[in-house]
């Protein structure tokens, strides 16, 4: 019938797919679209078209709508295909409706009885297609018209039915529990069942009930943990390996839902000790999908009851993942040791300067990744080492928003780990520095607080050596051509403060320095009023300790240029106080 191509298609929709795949702009391919649609609404209203030609318009407007445009016109043809008696077209039509309709359409309502009477069929194909129209169109509402029928099929010879009337049900469970909720023996049934596919179809509905209810499900343990033990062991038949891999999304399934049995349970945990040693000790680590089952592997066993042995051996794992070459190992590495660390912080110490490189990656997801686990991994002996790396990162970036972030945390870890006064001083000029008025305001303000209360510990030594060489550090620090607002606002209140404080600086060299800043900023009225207010502190201070005040003129003049100079020295004096 003039057809060609292996599928029976026509020349037509051949060259079709290939004037497409040939358009040089999206003008162009829109253009031939939009005429292959005024075709079809031509003919496919015409009468007595033949089957086959039918079933190649709705494939041709499936494609119409792959590529983004409107083939709604059809929609009621394709409905009309699945009543067809003929399989290959029922089949194409149950495809199409599959793909153009949602759940809550207005022609939903023309194929629920057919569905009802097809779920019914003799031939399991015909059934096959009922049920996948099923787990994409049937709604909360129609789910009662359907399902004793559905439950029926789980009885059925066929194990491509079995499996699913399965996933229907799990369907029905996502979108309305209480309709299956009398159902749920059901699925525990099927994980005895005889085919591996029909029982790795159960494990997902079985991991959704478990994460909701994982005590109702403890005494499943040993049967999931029996199934697992038979895929590592290649019991399974050849079809399920992939890459040479025993079943492994079944494994990876089965792992996730111990990961979820055993958390916090010691004895189920222990059932499952030796078949995760097990699959750590078989994984083939040279394919994507072995180091898949071994991530899973960590991430149960960072989830169960600790156990020395399998700890090792997800550290092992995890610093092969870090020594790879490949990014997406990298990533899964740091994810794992994540999670690790957790239970086992010794851990991150044995990988510390590998997860350090990994911020040297060209990589920004893998580097942000990286950013996460040196937060939590951070402490008083590393402290200097990851602070350190983590404001390099931050200097690299344009991210604005991220860069405030790394700022916020970098600031957050020197006041927790700080090995010294001078250190942390030094890394807070560094954020303020390169982050600038990126910084939260509330970063500067907390910095503030910290200097004048100091680290709490009742040692007024260390809090005078902190004040001083935070003095020290920004009068040199002064001498640099342009600094953010938010650091020179920092800077002046600090001198305001304790400028004078250790004796080792005049008044009046102090209110130079700060005379400089209003000056040269005088286009920023916030630094300028931290700079007049610093001044008035300085002098305020002078007077109350009864030294004579030599005013510099610039002071003066200053003062007369600021708008708010309503304040009066005693005024600022007692509002210090």
């Amino acid at each position: 019938k003039g057809s060609q191509g292996g599928f029976y298609q026509s020349k037509e929709f051949l060259d079709l797919v290939k004037s497409i795949g040939e358009a040089r702009s999206k003008a162009e391919e829109d253009r031939i679209v939009l005429s292959e649609i005024e075709t079809i609404k031509r003919r496919i209203s015409e009468p007595d078209i033949p089957k086959h030609k039918m079933k190649e318009y709705i494939i041709r407007l499936v494609y119409v709508e792959m590529l983004g445009h409107d083939a709604s016109f059809g929609y009621i043809h394709a409905v009309k295909m699945i009543h067809d008696d003929s399989l290959l077209v029922k089949r194409t039509g149950y495809l199409a409706v599959t793909l153009f309709l949602n759940e809550d359409h207005d022609l939903i309502i023309l194929i629920v009885n057919t569905i009802q009477k097809d779920l019914k069929s003799d031939n399991y194909l015909v059934v096959c297609a009922a049920l996948n129209a099923v787990c994409k169109l049937i709604n909360e509402e129609t789910i009662p018209a359907v399902l004793p029928q559905i439950v029926e099929l789980l009885a059925h010879p066929k194990e491509a039915v079995r499996k699913k009337a399965i996933m229907a049900l799990h369907r029905f469970y996502q979108k309305s529990p209480s309709s299956v909720s009398h159902l749920v023996s059901n699925f525990r049934k099927r994980l005895c069942d005889n085919d591996p596919g029909v029982m790795g179809a159960t494990l997902c509905p079985l991991f959704d009930l478990i994460t909701n209810d994982v005590n109702s499900y403890k005494d499943l343990v040993i049967s999931f943990v029996s199934i697992l033990k038979q895929v590592a062991e290649r019991r399974l038949p050849k079809a399920y390996d992939y890459h040479q891999m025993p079943a492994p999304f079944i494994q990876i399934k089965l792992l996730k839902i111990l990961a979820l049995l055993g958390s916090g349970d010691k004895q189920a945990s222990e059932n499952m000790y030796t078949v995760v040693g097990d699959i750590f000790r078989k994984c083939d680590s040279s394919s994507n999908i072995g180091n898949a089952v071994l991530y899973e592997c960590i991430c149960c066993v960072s989830s169960i009851y600790p156990n020395p042995k399998l700890l090792e051996s997800a550290a092992d794992a995890i610093s092969r993942f870090l020594k790879s070459d490949s990014h997406n190992l990298k990533y899964m590495g740091i994810d794992a040791l994540g999670r690790l660390i957790k239970i086992s912080p010794e851990i991150a110490e044995q990988h510390q300067l590998a997860v350090i490189d990994c911020l040297e990656d060209p990589d920004d997801t893998l580097k942000r990744k990286t950013f996460e686990l040196l937060y939590k991994m951070t402490k008083s002996t590393n402290v200097e080492v990851i602070v350190d790396r983590m404001i390099d990162y931050m200097i690299s970036i344009n991210d604005n928003h991220y860069k405030t972030e790394i700022a916020s945390r970098c600031v957050e870890l020197a006041e927790q780990f700080a090995p010294s006064n001078q250190w942390f001083i030094q890394t807070m000029n560094k954020v303020f520095e390169h982050a600038g008025d990126l910084v939260n305001i509330k970063v500067a303000h907390n910095l503030m607080r910290l200097i004048a209360e100091g680290f709490g510990e009742d040692d007024d030594t260390a809090d005078s050596q902190l004040r001083s060489s935070a003095v020290e550090s920004y009068l040199h620090i002064l001498g640099e051509p342009k600094l953010p607002s938010v650091f020179l606002q920092v800077i002046c209140w600090v001198l305001g403060e304790y400028g004078t404080a250790d004796g080792k600086y005049s008044a009046s060299y102090i209110a130079g320095k700060l005379c400089d800043v209003a000056e040269a900023y005088s286009n920023d009225e916030t630094v300028k009023a931290y700079a007049v207010t610093a001044l008035m502190k300085i002098y305020a201070f002078e007077i109350a300790a009864g030294r004579k005040v030599d005013m510099l003129p610039e002071v003066g003049f200053q003062a007369l240029d600021y708008k708010f100079i309503g304040f009066s020295l005693d005024r600022f004096a007692a509002t210090r106080l």
